[in-house]
């Protein structure tokens, strides 16, 4: 998940930092998702798609 989130916030010009800012999501939940310590849930991921203007499904694929 957080390879395709990351090359979809690359492409729009948008910082990690941004996106957790945003969203008001702390911006652990990126890096932990990034090492693999946790997976998003699907409140997160919905809060994320929206903000990004993408379907869940774009970042889970």
């Amino acid at each position: 998940m957080y390879d395709k989130f990351r090359q979809i916030i690359n492409e729009k010009g948008i910082t990690t930092y941004r996106v957790a800012k945003e969203t008001n999501l702390s911006p652990t939940v990126f890096s932990d998702w990034k090492s693999g310590k946790s997976k998003p849930k699907v409140d997160k991921l919905q809060k994320i798609a929206t903000y990004l203007g993408v379907k869940i499904e774009d970042l889970i694929e």
